[in-house]
């Protein structure tokens, strides 16, 4: 089948950032769909035994069978007939033993309004998971008990091909609306242990709450243990963990299913070097509106093969394993930005230069976020821990 989605919003799947979205983006194109993004259908129109989709200010797009997905809203006339008060969009509202308005009347579900966990705004979250939660609480109350529904994380997984994408918790457009002041970490780590046959890389991305390190949301993109991740995540925050305790957790460890450091524990680990002061960062966002005039040292620390494949313009490369031996030549007046292919190398570089008394920072989530974002390429699935490619 010739497939093409079409849709208003400029990026599939609203509860990622358009960074973590453009890896979907890209896997999508590489399987042959075409994504019509910032387009808007306005209509449909019979031509013989085809359909013709009409589109605002674009030609219309012909097709042999045309699927609408255009969200849900909650089915709440019956409510709203019987004087129940509604929340947010048509929802049903009700407080957290599951009562609506009126007495002894109790709604769940996809047409209920909930409280965020993170943010404690109203939401309307259709998800089965807490659904289901929401009608033993109901069930629990009718009987004569006091059960209470905490409010929803909005965890969710999607399978697109042999990529999965899972997400929890909010993304960095709610935490802005929200006033929460965040900061956040990328990393590339595989599925299970490298050496293992068969290890896929995964791309995380956590945020977190400035001062408090209180957990706000994570997304990953990837194949096998995503779901794991995930939902390893959401528990997290669910016991009110902080981002630097992810590192603690005890993990299951054998090398078909993981790391010695799991990914989870990697997250913590990258989010205690920046809470402490230890590495500092810049962000895919970023990287075109560094200064080329001098007044920076742009470091591309990847192999020499590596850098041949595309690089970030005015960088110069130095690979890491060198990077000594080139210390005389760099002005430790000019502060210094580093790049590498995942983050782990540009990490070490500024390691090795903090201690010799430059000033740098690296790339979060390095130049394979950055490609991914900027060039809409399909990134490598399988790579060595550094981050480069097998």
């Amino acid at each position: 089948m010739d497939v093409t989605v079409i849709q208003r919003p400029r990026q599939l799947l609203n509860p990622f950032d358009p960074d973590m979205a453009a890896f979907v983006h890209a896997k999508l194109r590489s399987r042959g769909i075409r994504l019509m993004l910032g387009s808007s259908v306005e209509g449909f129109r019979r031509k013989g035994n085809s359909v013709e989709v009409l589109l605002k200010d674009e030609v219309p797009a012909a097709a042999d069978m045309a699927v609408m997905a255009v969200g849900v809203t909650p089915d709440s006339h019956l409510a709203a007939e019987a004087g129940i008060k509604l929340g947010i969009k048509g929802s049903i509202a009700v407080n957290d033993r599951m009562e609506t308005s009126v007495p002894d009347i109790y709604a769940v579900g996809d047409a209920v309004e909930v409280e965020h966990r993170i943010t404690g705004a109203k939401s309307l979250i259709s998800l089965a998971g807490p659904a289901n939660r929401q009608g033993r609480i109901a069930a629990d109350n009718i009987c004569g008990g006091n059960s209470r529904y905490p409010g929803s994380l909005g965890s969710s997984v999607i399978k697109l091909f042999d990529m999965t994408a899972a997400c929890t918790g909010i993304n960095e457009k709610t935490a802005r609306q929200s006033g929460i002041d965040y900061d956040k970490v990328y990393l590339s780590p595989s599925n299970h242990a490298s050496y293992y046959p068969g290890s896929k890389v995964m791309t995380m991305k956590v945020l977190w709450e400035k001062g408090s390190g209180r957990l706000l949301g994570a997304q990953i993109v990837g194949s096998d243990g995503v779901d794991k991740r995930i939902d390893v995540l959401a528990a997290a925050m669910s016991a009110g963990l902080t981002a630097p305790q992810l590192a603690e957790l005890d993990l299951a460890y054998a090398p078909p299913y993981s790391s010695a450091k799991d990914p989870v524990n990697m997250a913590g680990f990258l989010a205690e070097n920046v809470i402490s002061g230890t590495v500092s960062q810049f962000f895919w966002d970023e990287a075109d509106a560094l200064s080329r005039d001098g007044s920076l040292t742009l470091l591309d620390v990847r192999t020499e093969r590596e850098f041949r494949a595309g690089h970030l313009e005015g960088f110069v490369n130095i690979p890491v394993d060198e990077l000594r031996d080139h210390l005389g030549s760099l002005d430790p007046g000019k502060p210094v930005r580093i790049v590498c292919q995942s983050g782990l190398r540009s990490y070490l570089a500024c390691r090795i230069l903090s201690q010799e008394g430059f000033s740098c920072s690296h790339l979060a989530g390095g130049y394979r976020l950055y490609e991914t974002v900027m060039k809409d390429r399909c990134a490598a699935e399988e790579a060595w821990p550094c981050g480069m490619e097998k």
